[in-house]
């Protein structure tokens, strides 16, 4: 397969589009709990199309799971379930701190957690460093973080300009730092294993092409870490939906309309279609990223927080934000696409000396 890290830092760019926007359909679900609509969407973005789209995208996908280390399957499924508890997280974290702090500081941990990890697991840490382009890479990551940083105090400055403006106009703030401080913790740690999930599976990624699936290997074990994932949230929301009595609202055609039901569901496949897609094109970027593919992670997971960012400028979240506030984040984003373009350049010289 052709590497070419420009294009692959552009499809990582279409995930983080995805991936920024997987959650804003819920804004058009009605008469539905938290809860009806998260078992939806995480059985879309992490079974039924992850299973479909594999089917469909690997050649032999049976075989390829017959002929891959039983330890392998297991461990990547594993560490999927782990990572649930973190989408859970993630989830609750937003209704307890918005948007902004919860993509910032959960994503932010996971980038970090799930690069240096996975080089820690391959003893590729220093090495790394040495290789052709690997001393721009890493400065493109301590840009990304500075950035990832920066997008953090404009998220809590933007926070804190908003707590002001409530009170001067009585209303009661919806804000719990503490708790939601906790949950994005818990999200980011849980997030990064995600990445070490799919890290572990590579080698069935590797039967995958083998037998053919070209750019699409890694569609192979990402069924496996997503599996893993909406195995965990189908046992947690099923009995949280029989705990609160929320599951019969997913069927209740006569008591909500067909209208209303029609469209919770399309809106909560909508956000399905856009988490899984967002791995989707992790996948494709992946594979062209030359020699340095472990800056994959960071890669994405910075471009999930710029696109967040713009989407929230698009759509006026920071419309009531001070000056200082605004040129903050304004400051952040623009250190984070020094970043890309960073880290682009390294993996180039990677791929030119390995040409050569």
């Amino acid at each position: 397969m052709q590497q070419n890290p420009i294009i692959g830092t552009l499809l990582h760019a279409v995930g983080g589009v995805s991936a920024s926007t997987c959650y804003v359909p819920f804004q058009k679900v009605k008469q539905w709990n938290w809860n009806s609509y998260w078992l939806i969407q995480a059985a879309f973005a992490w079974f039924i199309f992850p299973l479909v789209i594999g089917y469909i995208t690997v050649p032999d996908l049976w075989e390829v799971f017959a002929e891959s280390p039983s330890e392998v399957i297991f461990n990547a499924f594993i560490l999927g379930t782990i990572y649930g508890f973190g989408g859970m997280c993630f989830g609750y974290a937003i209704k307890e701190i918005g948007y902004s702090l919860t993509y910032t500081i959960s994503i932010g941990i996971s980038a970090i957690l799930g690069t240096i990890v996975p080089l820690i697991m391959h003893g590729e840490l220093v090495s790394k460093f040495y290789e052709p382009g690997g001393n721009i890479i890493y400065l493109g990551m301590f840009i990304s973080l500075i950035g990832i940083a920066l997008c953090g105090v404009s998220g809590y400055r933007k926070e804190k300009d908003l707590k002001a403006l409530n009170i001067e106009t009585g209303d009661q703030p919806s804000f719990n730092m503490k708790k939601g401080f906790m949950l994005t913790l818990i999200a980011g740690v849980l997030s990064a294993v995600f990445g070490i999930s799919l890290e572990v599976g590579a080698p069935i990624a590797e039967i995958a092409g083998k037998h053919g699936a070209g750019y699409f290997e890694g569609n192979a074990n990402l069924m496996l870490s997503t599996m893993g994932a909406f195995a965990t949230n189908l046992v947690w929301f099923v009995v949280v939906g029989i705990k609160q009595k929320t599951l019969k609202e997913i069927v209740d055609v006569k008591g909500l309309g067909s209208k209303t039901i029609g469209t919770n569901f399309l809106m909560s496949i909508l956000s399905g279609a856009l988490w899984y897609g967002q791995f989707f094109f992790y996948n494709m970027a992946h594979v062209r990223m030359g020699d340095f593919k472990f800056a994959s992670w960071v890669i994405h997971m910075s471009m999930l927080i710029f696109f967040s960012y713009i989407l929230g400028i698009l759509m006026k979240e920071w419309s009531q934000v001070s000056k200082r506030t605004y040129n903050t984040l304004l400051f952040a984003l623009g250190i984070l696409i020094i970043s890309f373009l960073t880290m682009t350049y390294g993996s180039s010289m990677g791929t030119e000396a390995i040409g050569h």
